[in-house]
């Protein structure tokens, strides 16, 4: 075992994206995760394109470093199977409403019961103290509710619309690992457990009221909410002759530099342009302006002319690019490994180095119940036992490969 969080047992009840998302960092940092599917299995396991039923690519791109068990929670030996399963663990984390948690009998009195020390995490979609505890929640939903489709039309878009990312569940996935790792630290200190409530909606707010509570920071409010800079129309890749270019001129250095690289170096002392605070009432004209330099020159040219001016410049990269990028194929950020039933995949590496401890690639995306009898064994279920389990439907394997 290797990475920071070596040693520790996180019982895994999520599906789809957010909380298996989660998940996978605290397991990419070591822990062992012991990921509990329902008999057909996490939704995701059937996202298209796979090569082999029930091994979809998001599945793969999120389950890696765990192990698979099958339960049935809503029979007697499934619950009690997960309840064994909870005694022997640090962490238990779920991503249903708690109120579904409540009619399986696993809430947190109760798995608390069996094990006094666990930290029992729950992400879902909003705070148990408001009205919405007990509406259901999906990534698009929370998007909606915080206000990222109105800011995108807001900025210029046609019509309103999500972003093209799964961008709640997975930002909340991250803060759910940074709670997790927070209460073992709690716990390693107290000797106490506790539950962790980690709601979509408020966390994503956190992400997008950063800069757009605006005006509306200030009580009485100084102006509206939104960041102007992040509202420009043409706050987007620049046109160029043959492409496009991202570029960012921002602060005072570069603004000067940019108008002497276009020739006109008396542009900076433009009662709109010449400081960031002016510029920061002006900012969809100073990006107006950009783009409509940008289209008289070719991507190359701009980006040799904006680096040599010491101006952030990148290209704008296809997904198909970012696979062939120079930059990941130096750091191995992208690698092809060896799975046992789906052949060469390639996996994204842990995007953080250590200079002890590292985290490392251990175990491939399990196949639906590849460990069920392995961990129940640990468990202390006979094979007696487990065989009984499985037969019944409580508990479920794999067929051999």
């Amino acid at each position: 075992m290797s990475g920071p969080l070596a040693g520790v047992r996180v019982l895994d009840l999520t599906t789809v994206v957010m909380g298996p998302y989660a998940t996978q960092i605290l397991a990419d940092l070591g822990a062992d995760v012991v990921k509990v599917e329902p008999p057909e299995g996490d939704v995701m396991r059937h996202a298209w394109p796979l090569r082999n039923p029930g091994m979809g690519h998001i599945f793969l791109n999120a389950n890696r470093n765990k192990r698979s068990v099958v339960l049935d929670l809503k029979s007697p030996g499934g619950r009690e199977a997960a309840l064994a399963l909870a005694k022997r663990s640090d962490v238990l984390v779920y991503n249903i409403r708690p109120q579904a948690m409540a009619r399986l009998r696993l809430s947190y009195e109760e798995v608390r019961s069996v094990n006094g020390k666990i930290i029992y995490v729950g992400c879902f979609g909003y705070s148990q103290r408001g009205p919405y505890a007990a509406k259901a929640a999906y990534d698009d939903l929370i998007q909606g509710a915080a206000g990222i489709p109105w800011l995108l039309h807001k900025q210029g878009a046609a019509e309103p619309r999500y972003a093209p990312i799964i961008v709640a569940d997975r930002s909340v996935g991250q803060q759910v690992a940074s709670a997790v790792s927070a209460a073992l630290y709690y716990r390693e200190r107290s000797g106490r457990g506790q539950r962790v409530d980690v709601p979509m909606f408020e966390h994503l707010l956190q992400i997008v009221l950063g800069e757009h509570l605006g005006g509306y920071t200030f009580e009485p409010p100084q102006g509206e909410a939104g960041y102007a800079r992040m509202l420009a129309p043409d706050r987007r890749p620049y046109r160029t002759k043959d492409g496009y270019v991202c570029a960012l001129i921002y602060n005072d250095k570069q603004w000067k530099a940019f108008f002497e690289v276009i020739g006109q170096p008396e542009k900076f002392r433009d009662a709109k342009f010449s400081n960031q605070a002016i510029r920061s009432k002006h900012y969809a004209e100073a990006y107006a302006f950009v783009a409509e330099e940008m289209k008289k020159r070719g991507t190359a040219e701009w980006i040799a002319a904006l680096e040599r001016a010491d101006i952030p410049v990148q290209r704008m990269n296809s997904l198909a690019d970012i696979v062939a990028d120079p930059h990941l194929a130096a750091t191995g950020y992208f690698r092809i490994v060896e799975h046992p039933s789906e052949g060469r995949i390639r996996s994204m590496a842990v995007p953080s180095e250590w200079s002890e401890s590292p985290p490392e690639y251990r175990r491939h995306a399990p196949r639906l119940g590849e460990h069920t009898r392995e961990v129940l064994r640990e468990a202390g279920f006979s094979d007696e036992k487990i065989s009984s389990l499985v037969r019944s439907g409580a508990a479920k394997e794999p067929p051999p490969l």
